[in-house]
């Protein structure tokens, strides 16, 4: 088997691509790094329930009935009705319930309302998630909106300006509550707790009581508390393998938090896991990110296994240490820069299992913590995840993407001599220091930008690196190969801000992801200011890009970082709002059809996800765990099916 083949399955389905990721030098590690690998690994598997909760509140019992009729000898497979539901179930897998994982809209199945109703009946009762005294009809009626009705909750995330988000959206984070309410019940939190408030909401569903909004706190013992003991055994499993004691610490604090709902303890994790840097492994267990949320407050869970590639980690360790230089040459206005950069540890790692809204789509660089204060008194990490990375790279060989949307030969040239590197390297810059870069002016709400948040905090990140990446500090400190390599990535980000991206939106739907506005704001923003920097032209009856003055691009980068450092840090929520409902949500229909069409032809999958390797502990004859062995062989379905067969603790 070639390298591309071993990323590159055949595992295919609707919109999406299966990839594998290699677990590179793992069997280097030793014995006890291998246990504490495997041990964490089991902790990010174990809350895989939660997240499909977290994503719609139908979505567990969806997932269950429909992989009871998937696994029933008497289902006939041969039927278009159970291929169609074949399709819908992997989507469900993918996606973490019934909404699609990056546009937010809900699928729409292809099999039909009679044939779920039979199928669910011809199930053995047992199998099927039934309430006490509930019916399989009862149950098929409980779940037909949520699969069959278009305008029920239509949309897991809702962004749409001058709609109520809260009441608009899927996303299983409120109860009975409207987005004034929940905005007023979380500032009277903040004004109350002043400068080192903790993230108020991250870790509950705020409901409507007969007193008012209230919380139900994720926390052993409450909500999700089923997932999150299983999360703490094997936590605490790790704890007696740990490769120091400051890794130790970081495990007993993370249970602390994991027990108490404290989000003051969260603090005090988050802080000693900054702090955590000698250890080859690592990882992020918990509810961290708040993408899924409209407003920005409530955080999915998620979890990540990695250890570090000592060799590829001097490239970031090179930025890292030269992190004050980046700050104190940044464009934006020095009231905005922080004095003193601290803590920005920075490491290329290695993914060894990935789960909740990691998985299986994932990021490939991760900067956390995400509390500003933590970053601005502690530091923070920064990882990129180049095993992931690696897998992308090796699948995208020969789509034939370059040859169809790359203006000319010698722009093409330019991107395969320098486009991995680049890419690797804005990677690292966004990460390691775009997200951790500036300041909040003292009294600004963290939260103030409210559902552009998320948008501004990506912009800042991206345009940092690309101003940076144009910078001819990469040459010295010997990260760029010459002067000429950033040009690659120039033309292929605005290429994917102002076209390439467009083949992950349906006919008539506008931008909604954050990542996905954020670049189409950028790229379009300079499209706008850039007087000719980059135009667009027409050949052989095909749209494309030519950017004609790339000094200029970069001199564009650094006038738009500048303003949105600005926004960032004094809270301008109308800006905000205006910048990216000016640039980052609509589409050019037009443009949008012909980008689709050819893109149709190259019959590439615009999505990629992710089969997690198998970690197998070998034992000896007392049981005891003597090696630790990976296997990737298996396959999606069987992957997913083991999965909920083994830490579906929620239904």
């Amino acid at each position: 088997m070639n390298e591309v083949q071993f990323y590159y399955t055949d595992e295919r389905f609707a919109d999406i691509q299966m990839l594998r990721y290699r677990l590179n030098g793992f069997e280097a590690l030793t014995l006890r790094q291998k246990k504490l690998v495997y041990y964490l690994s089991e902790a990010t598997l174990s809350g895989r329930d939660i997240t499909f909760d977290q994503f719609g509140k139908h979505n567990l019992k969806i997932r269950k009935t429909l992989e009871a009729i998937y696994t029933d000898s008497a289902i006939d497979r041969h039927t278009d009705g159970f291929k169609a539901l074949e399709e819908y179930l992997k989507r469900v897998w993918f996606s973490n319930g019934i909404y699609h994982h990056y546009g937010c809209e809900k699928f729409v199945p292809c099999f039909s309302e009679e044939y779920l109703r039979s199928a669910m009946k011809q199930v053995e009762p047992m199998r099927l998630p039934l309430a006490e005294g509930q019916t399989a009809e009862e149950l098929f009626l409980e779940l037909q909106p949520a699969i069959f009705q278009p305008g029920y909750m239509p949309k897991r995330v809702n962004k749409a300006q001058g709609e109520d988000l809260v009441l608009t959206s899927a996303c299983n984070y409120y109860d009975g509550v409207t987005q004034q309410q929940v905005e007023d019940y979380y500032t009277r939190k903040k004004v109350a707790a002043g400068k080192h408030a903790p993230s108020f909401g991250l870790n509950s569903r705020l409901v409507m009581g007969e007193d008012g909004p209230h919380e139900l706190v994720w926390k052993e013992g409450g909500l999700y508390g089923k997932a999150i003991s299983r999360i703490v055994y094997w936590l605490t499993k790790a704890m007696d393998v740990c490769e120091n004691e400051r890794q130790r610490s970081v495990l007993e604090k993370l249970i602390r938090y994991y027990r108490s709902g404290d989000l003051a303890d969260f603090d005090d994790y988050c802080i000693e896991w900054v702090g955590d840097t000698e250890g080859k492994i690592d990882f992020v267990n918990g509810f961290i990110e708040v993408y899924g949320d409209p407003l920005g407050l409530k955080a999915s869970w998620e979890g990540i296994v990695e250890y570090k590639d000592e060799e590829a980690t001097r490239r970031t360790r090179t930025i890292s240490d030269n992190a004050q230089w980046f700050e104190d040459h940044s464009p934006v206005n020095p009231a905005f820069r922080k004095k003193k950069v601290k803590g920005v540890i920075a490491n290329v790692i290695c993914a060894a299992m990935l789960g909740g809204d990691e998985y299986p789509s994932t990021a490939i660089g991760i900067n956390l913590p995400n509390a500003d204060w933590i970053r601005a008194e502690h530091g923070s990490k920064s990882v990129t995840i180049g095993n992931l990375t690696e897998a992308y790279n090796k699948a995208a060989k020969g789509s034939g993407m370059k040859e169809e949307f790359v203006i000319d030969s010698d722009t093409i040239q330019l991107i395969e001599r320098y486009a991995d590197v680049c890419d690797d390297l804005h990677t690292d810059l966004h990460e390691c220091l775009g997200h951790g870069s500036g300041q909040l002016l003292e009294g600004v709400d963290p939260d103030a930008l409210k559902a552009y948040g998320n948008t501004i905090e990506e912009a800042r990140a991206d345009l940092f690196g690309l101003y940076y990446i144009a910078d001819e500090k990469m040459t010295e400190l010997g990260l760029t190969p010459d002067r000429e390599a950033w040009k690659a990535h120039y033309y292929t980000y605005m290429l994917n801000g102002l076209m390439n991206q467009l083949v992950r939106i349906a006919p008539g739907n506008e931008i909604e992801e954050a990542h996905m506005r954020n670049r189409a704001l950028i790229a379009r923003w300079c499209m706008a200011h850039g007087k000719g920097a980059v135009e667009w032209t027409r050949k052989e009856g095909k749209t494309f890009i030519r950017i004609n003055d790339y000094q200029r691009l970069r001199m564009l980068f650094a006038e738009l970082l500048a303003e949105v450092q600005r926004i960032k840090s004094e809270g301008d929520f109308e800006a905000a709002r205006q910048l990216v409902e000016t640039y980052g949500v609509k589409v050019d229909a037009t443009l949008h059809a012909e980008v689709l069409e050819r893109y149709r032809k190259l019959d590439v999958a615009p999505y990629k996800g992710f089969i997690n390797p198998v970690l197998l502990p070998q034992r000896d004859a007392d049981g005891e765990i003597v090696d630790v062995k990976v296997d990737y062989s298996e396959s999606y379905a069987h992957q997913m099916l083991r999965y909920s067969a083994e830490y579906g603790t929620l239904i």
